[in-house]
């Protein structure tokens, strides 16, 4: 049986603006979960590598629940068992209307940190031990080690890694639509039941996400020739 596809529609101002506004939020849900994800990664990295033992396994233990768990359900435990108090305090007046969007923040910055760690944790031990000796032999500190000698080789060996790692959080920014946030997926779903239209709409949303995340990926690809170069 055809699917009768009709994208006549798609010439409406009111569509233009609506997934404009909804792929705006997607990608600043993507950019501040990639940030946050990565500065708290490699903290918990640090503690895995730490020689505390106790850091070490509460690093652990929350890698490994994470990593264990369905996303989807992480962000219905985030937006459920949070109280409301919580997402007022850190957004004011505009917590109540956009809990969803605020609740997303949260539960990809955390969730992606546990990923995130991994990556940071083998691209420091991708570096010789010798760059961390010579640091010590000048007088540094761990803490100076770390942050001027060691993190910023693991970040470029890892940054290839990082980056598709960054990529897959895009997609997965999709699963929003659990809590009812405005994210791109959402913009599509609503338009397509504007105009009685949701097989057309999905099906351009899917064209969408795999037009931007196979360009960046090709673009993943050539940085990382680059930097094998490099090295």
């Amino acid at each position: 049986m055809a699917l009768n596809l009709d994208f006549s529609f798609l010439t409406s101002d009111v569509i233009r603006s609506n997934l404009l506004s909804t792929f705006e939020y997607s990608v600043q849900l993507t950019a501040v979960a990639a940030i946050g994800g990565t500065a708290l990664g490699t903290l918990i990295a640090l503690m895995r590598l730490s020689s505390v033992r106790w850091m070490q396994r509460v690093a652990t233990v929350y890698v490994d629940l994470l990593r264990s768990i369905p996303l989807v359900m992480v962000i219905l435990w985030f937006y459920l068992l949070i109280p409301q108090s919580f997402y007022s305090m850190i957004a004011g007046s505009f917590g109540e209307n956009h809990r969803p969007e605020f609740a997303a923040v949260i539960t990809f910055t955390f969730f992606e940190a546990a990923y995130y760690s991994e990556i940071m944790r083998a691209g420091i031990q991708s570096v010789p031990r010798g760059q961390s000796y010579a640091g010590y032999a000048v007088g540094m500190t761990y803490a100076q080690c770390m942050r001027l000698v060691v993190l910023p080789q693991a970040f470029r060996n890892m940054l290839p890694v990082l980056l598709t790692q960054t990529v897959v959080l895009f997609q997965d920014t999709s699963l929003v639509y659990a809590i009812g946030a405005s994210d791109w997926l959402k913009g599509f779903q609503t338009v397509g039941n504007l105009f009685n239209r949701p097989a057309e709409m999905y099906l351009l949303a899917a064209v969408g996400y795999f037009v931007i995340s196979f360009s960046l990926s090709m673009l993943v690809r050539r940085l990382q020739a680059k930097i094998q170069i490099i090295r």
